[in-house]
């Protein structure tokens, strides 16, 4: 059964989320170039890439290949690509960092501590993301309050990125969606997804780090599943304020 047929229900007031998501994206490119979106290839990026086709604003892509993506996120990549008539520009980890780091703790460090996880994360997305937004005003995200306690108050448009201050602003346009309205959405349009969707990953990160879900889990239980709920996060949108620890758990399988 595909996601968009579990999935999809539009609110309410659908149509009212949908034209100011629309106004948002118009807004931010008149307001914040050069701008650019931020997509993990998930479901939330791949409506923000449509709308972004369906208003015609100037806003490039970006993807960060981690070199740890399963190869159905990246197979994605070319779909949008067909599908859009654009090219999406992708940013990698320096390489000589990455196999440092791996030679000095192993493929899966990621399990051994928080601390590892993260420096992980720095090494594989966050100096990427940093090259990646180099002379932008602008960034869009597919953030949306629903998914996360720690993402539950995110604003339409934040002034500042990883708790600094910055002159780049981060815009949520789809912050008020449900996952029933992206799904409908998705469907809505026959928009390209990923297939893991479809197998119970309603949040798809790095390979390592993520797992299907199973009924009555929170949408974002998958991501590095074996640490503590106010860990979960890569620094890319929640800053690192709190020390966590890991919970111990009977396997982690990679």
């Amino acid at each position: 059964m595909s996601a968009v047929s579990l999935y999809a229900k539009a609110s309410g007031d659908f149509a009212g989320k949908l034209a100011e998501a629309r106004a948002l994206i118009e807004h931010a490119a008149k307001t914040f170039s050069p701008l650019t979106q931020a997509s993990s290839l998930g479901a939330e990026d791949v409506v923000i890439t449509h709308l972004l086709a369906d208003t015609g604003v100037d806003c490039s892509v970006f993807v960060l290949d981690t070199g740890k993506l399963h190869a159905q996120t990246l197979a994605l990549i070319g779909r949008i690509e067909a599908r859009y008539g654009r090219k999406i520009e992708v940013f990698q980890p320096v390489a000589r960092a990455a196999d440092t780091f791996v030679s000095a703790h192993g493929d899966q460090a990621m399990y051994a501590s928080v601390a590892l996880r993260k420096q992980c994360c720095g090494i594989r997305k966050m100096e990427p993301l940093a090259r990646a937004l180099a002379g932008k005003k602008g960034w869009l995200t597919g953030l949306r309050r629903e998914q996360s306690n720690a993402r539950a108050e995110v604003a339409f448009i934040e002034p500042e990125f990883a708790g600094q201050a910055s002159e780049r602003a981060k815009v949520n346009p789809l912050a008020r969606w449900t996952a029933g309205d992206v799904w409908h959405f998705i469907g809505l349009h026959d928009i390209p997804y990923n297939p893991l969707h479809d197998e119970f990953f309603p949040s798809i990160g790095c390979a390592p780090c993520t797992r299907a879900v199973t009924l009555g889990e929170d949408i974002r239980s998958g991501r590095w599943w074996w640490e503590q709920e106010s860990a979960k996060e890569c620094g890319l949108h929640v800053s690192d304020n709190a020390v966590s620890s890991i919970i111990p758990i009977k396997e982690v399988t990679a």
